[in-house]
């Protein structure tokens, strides 16, 4: 399996070279950090799927001494392997350019990465091959322009949740949001390799 993961990064070596102007792009456009940390987790893990969508890389690794079980498992343990990675780099490049950031800005970055890499990882295996890099696309900015303003209407309408979320410690909080993104991460990961164990290649 952990070749598996190793084969993505060798594969993305040449886009490596554009991470690095991609972040630094960014970071010069002063965004928010916890945006340019949730940009670069999704980077690698989802340039990956687009590689192997136009070349159906899924025909060669099913014939190799591989199960499905290993492949999708590559898949997930690899994007959180990622996201370590791109958030040590996007840390040293703000640190490089005296932009200020918080433990609250990689939470946020990292805890969004996973809740979309949930959403999107099941869709690779359920849209055709053609689809998947636009829609995957559209959602993500869909979700970047809309989202806030979802959740700000949701706060305003249930305000007996809000209330409860607002008294709760802010270690409480954090806990709780671990774990929640945990488990949907987890279900994620199930109903992809269900999705990729019944998949004809």
């Amino acid at each position: 399996m952990f070749n598996l993961i190793r084969r993505d990064i060798i594969l993305q070596k040449r886009q490596l070279f554009i991470f690095i102007p991609f972040i630094l792009f960014f970071i010069f456009m002063d965004a928010h950090p916890a945006l340019t940390f949730l940009i670069a987790s999704i980077f690698i893990p989802f340039n990956t799927y687009a590689y192997d969508e136009k070349t159906e890389t899924n025909i060669l690794l099913n014939s190799l001494p591989y199960t499905r079980t290993e492949i999708i498992a590559s898949r997930y343990l690899g994007a959180i392997v990622y996201m370590v990675l791109a958030i040590g780099v996007t840390s040293l490049a703000l640190f490089a350019f005296n932009k200020t950031f918080s433990m609250n800005d990689i939470a946020i970055g990292s805890s969004l990465f996973l809740l979309f890499a949930s959403v999107t990882f099941p869709l690779f295996y359920i849209l055709k091959p053609g689809y998947i890099t636009m829609v995957v696309i559209i959602s993500f900015l869909v979700l970047a322009s809309v989202g806030p303003a979802i959740v700000l209407f949701l706060a305003d309408r249930l305000t007996a949740i809000t209330d409860f979320i607002v008294n709760l410690s802010v270690t409480t909080l954090y806990t709780g949001a671990t774990i929640a993104i945990i488990i949907v991460y987890v279900i994620s990961w199930g109903i992809t390799t269900a999705i990729y164990q019944r998949k004809a290649f």
